[in-house]
């Protein structure tokens, strides 16, 4: 028998089965186990194309198939390409976890996937027919950032890089019927585009922080889609050179949101020119009327505002404590700051819950789910793949 190949993955996910059942012998598994007191709903786990070929004899991981070995049941599973070259380099699949506890998996090759409609919980795309939005979501939140074209629109021209929000009280994906009707920003129902950017970070956008001052980009110029549903939707947007105390600076962002959950991992790459003594800074936008708080033990940033007369919106970042530098206020925003690598991204996470989605009743709900992402970060799943 193979020895385990031990590995550990960060968070996300939601367990999710269909009717097809691959054979009952599955040459290869899975055992993951939490090792926190912490019930993790929407958990995804991620195997690396490697360490699958190791175990598993297929050409193609987008064959691969997961089954729960306590239902018999197979777990939708995503393919995912990091890079864009044709090759997928990691299967992820989701579950839910109790505390403590240990669950088994079995991988078999078989068909290629084929999705269904109704399997997408996470979906993404560029909108060039609304002057360059790129707009994402899955099944609890919707986002969009704004590209080269709404700089110079003549009906509303707005030139920021922050990251606007539309309030959901539905699972279902919506940002392709509410651009085709046009009408979002009033709530039919479903939830709206209630949240107003402006110039702003927005929920969880960022910059440079350099001298005690805030440099950020314009809109971004460039866009690919590494990832697009039915779990995982990752992307990237290009930001061309801007100037930041005294150098310039340009940057890719990464940005990557699962199926069951409110917040996004955002990865910043910068390229710099004449560099001096610069911060990443993640950031809310600050209104008159918010509650923040922020606790450094657990690396969170949080506020709780009214929004439109439409209930409360809670926005959060979250961040390795170990990395931040310090907090800081600057053109309306509340900022955390922390280093920039000398090489690779900076990493944090970002998002937003709204009292009338159904999943947060009050600001404590907001600041425990924020509470347990970190947690849940700070302690991955714990998983073993081997051949049987």
């Amino acid at each position: 028998m193979s020895r385990p190949l031990i590995l550990t993955v960060a968070m996300f996910g939601l367990s999710v089965s269909q009717a097809a059942q691959p054979p009952a012998v599955r040459p290869a598994g899975v055992v993951a186990r939490n090792p926190i007191d912490l019930a993790r709903p929407a958990e995804t786990i991620v195997l690396a194309a490697a360490d699958i070929q190791r175990v598993l004899v297929v050409d193609d991981i987008r064959k691969v198939h997961v089954v729960d070995e306590a239902s018999g049941q197979e777990v939708l599973a995503q393919a995912i390409d990091l890079n864009d070259d044709g090759t997928f380099d990691q299967l992820v699949f989701q579950a839910d976890f109790g505390p403590r506890q240990r669950r088994s998996f079995g991988l078999v090759a078989g068909e290629r996937h084929v999705y269904t409609r109704d399997q997408f919980r996470a979906y993404g795309r560029f909108v060039r027919e609304r002057r360059d939005d790129f707009a994402w979501e899955n099944d609890r939140v919707a986002h969009r950032m704004y590209g080269a074209a709404l700089e110079t629109w003549a009906q509303e021209p707005l030139t920021s890089s922050g990251v606007d929000v539309w309030v959901k009280r539905t699972r279902r994906l919506v940002i392709n019927d509410w651009y085709m009707v046009d009408n979002y920003h009033r709530d039919h129902g479903e939830g709206a585009d209630l949240y107003s950017v402006g110039k702003s970070r927005g929920c969880g956008g960022s910059g440079i922080w350099a001298d005690g001052k805030l440099f950020v980009s314009k809109n971004f110029r460039g866009s690919r889609v590494l990832a697009n549903g039915p779990i995982r939707v990752m992307f990237e947007l290009e930001y061309e050179r801007w100037p930041a105390g005294g150098g310039t600076v340009s940057e890719v962002k990464r940005i990557t949101l699962d199926a069951g959950q409110n917040l996004d991992r955002f990865e910043s790459v910068y390229t710099m020119a004449s560099p001096g003594a610069f911060q990443h800074a993640a950031g809310i936008k600050k209104t008159t009327a918010a509650q923040v708080a922020f606790v450094k033990d657990a690396g969170t940033l949080r506020t709780w505002e009214p929004v439109k007369e439409a209930g409360f919106l809670g926005c959060g970042v979250v961040l390795n404590p170990a990395q931040i530098a310090g907090t800081a206020e600057a053109d309306g925003n509340t900022l955390v700051t922390t280093g920039i690598p000398p090489a690779g991204p900076v990493v944090y996470y970002a998002g937003f819950g709204w009292d009338r989605s159904g999943d947060f009743a009050t600001m404590a709900d907001w600041d425990r789910y924020l509470d347990q992402f970190a947690r849940r970060l700070r302690s991955p799943i714990e998983i073993a793949v081997a051949a049987r």
